[in-house]
């Protein structure tokens, strides 16, 4: 079976590199790639948002396709694919809302008892700003819409407060940004949960915790994620079944009762407050970069889940996962998540020994005469695997130290 993945980032060439393993498999295609998939894949130059051409690729080709990014299902490919009659795997855009609307996700949670922060909804800054002064402290503040994981400030005091939700409301994050979600604030241990989803049956992955500040403890601005370690310590059996049983299953019960057929995988981000596990969000996708870390412990074939998946027959397979753990450090180019040089040629990367259990899965590359240069902010993604997260991390963070490029930096303490 071929496969067309679409996408170009960390979290596709983590799921390239693990369909690679698929005896299933013929020849994997990826639109448009980097410079890492470049060495594992066949590169298309066609863009995620092109769907025509996506599609009439797929089907000349016989592929599978597996949706990465969540802008193309925001924006419903997985709905053009199946109106061609192509095999997809991803949710259609309606039931892909429960990412690209926070507002959304936020009153179907309530509907259906969800357990979730409490919040408002604005969509002028008049009545947000009055509801910032008479509301507890902390707050949080997000964007509505889809902000490439930029679109959420917690927010300390009053003055923070305000200047988030003007910022927001004034187009720091675009048309996201028109619609506003103002939570409580939670605390406690924050935990990932990723899902494989068939519209009716649900299975949870192992747990992960991604690291979202820039900073080394927690500081700086949130990005799209700075290294993630998998499994979560914090996430024990009993907090398994407590999700799975107030969480995870009511989730599925909820899409099953507004008729959302959520076909691809479905991604808990939960907080272990002193109440109980809540849900501070939901994404309609794999996420970047616990994807990283996850994937290297399915024991599983990862392209005869995602067929079931589309087909309709999870219940069918046993999912199975290695015992280990798995952590992930991201080199991040200078200045990121704010303004940031590309073209900087990346060094080291034939030190990394891949024997060992250790990889470099790549963002913000690019295949450039012979030469892998950056073209994103988060650049890399070294990943490790061993027995234990402590062997895990000692190994990425080792392998970390022999990249070099210049303006490179690194959080010094993922999984601690």
């Amino acid at each position: 079976m071929n496969v067309l993945v679409i996408g170009g980032g960390g979290r596709e060439h983590a799921i390239i590199r693990k369909l690679r393993e698929s005896p299933r498999a013929g020849r994997i295609f990826c639109a448009p790639g980097n410079g890492g998939i470049a060495r594992l894949a066949e590169q298309v130059s066609i863009g995620a948002l092109e769907f025509k051409k996506l599609a009439d690729f797929a089907a000349e080709n016989g592929a599978f396709t597996v949706v990465g990014p969540e802008v193309p299902l925001a924006e419903g490919i997985a709905d053009y694919f199946i109106s061609r009659g192509l095999p997809v795997f991803g949710p259609v855009k309606a039931a892909a809302r429960l990412e690209w609307s926070k507002s959304f996700s936020k009153s179907l949670m309530k509907k259906y008892g969800i357990p979730t922060a409490g919040y408002e909804v604005f969509t002028d800054a008049e009545s947000a700003l009055e509801y910032v002064e008479r509301a507890a402290r902390p707050l949080v503040v997000k964007a509505d819409g889809l902000a490439l994981g930029k679109g959420v400030t917690v927010c300390e005091s009053r003055e923070e407060a305000r200047e988030a939700v003007l910022g927001a409301m004034r187009g720091k994050n675009g048309p996201a940004g028109e619609t506003l979600v103002i939570e409580e604030f939670l605390t406690g241990p924050e935990v990932s949960v990723l899902a494989f989803c068939d519209g009716k049956t649900i299975s949870p992955m192992l747990s992960s915790k991604d690291h979202k500040r820039a900073l080394d403890g927690d500081l700086g601005p949130n990005t799209g994620g700075m290294g993630a370690i998998c499994p979560s310590p914090r996430y024990t059996r009993e907090t398994a079944r407590e999700c799975q049983e107030k969480i995870f299953e009511p989730t599925l019960r909820a899409l099953l009762a507004e008729g959302l057929d959520f076909r691809g995988v479905l991604y808990f981000g939960l907080m272990l407050t002193p109440d109980g596990p809540k849900v501070i969000e939901y994404n309609a996708r794999f996420g970047d970069p616990e994807t990283q870390v996850v994937l290297p412990l399915l024991k599983t074939d990862l392209l005869e889940i995602m067929t079931a998946c589309a087909e309709g027959r999870l219940a069918e397979l046993k999912i199975e996962w290695e015992s280990g753990a798995a952590a992930c450090v991201v080199i991040a180019s200078g200045g990121y998540p704010g303004d940031y040089e590309k073209g900087k040629e990346i060094r080291g990367l034939d030190e990394i020994d891949e024997a060992s259990g250790v990889w470099a899965i790549h963002a913000g590359t690019e295949l450039l005469d012979e030469r892998i240069i950056t073209s994103g902010g988060r650049v890399l993604g070294i990943t490790a695997k061993a027995p234990n997260l402590s062997e895990a991390l000692v190994k990425a963070y080792g392998a970390a130290e022999k990249i070099r490029f210049d303006g490179a930096f690194y959080r010094k303490d993922v999984g601690r």
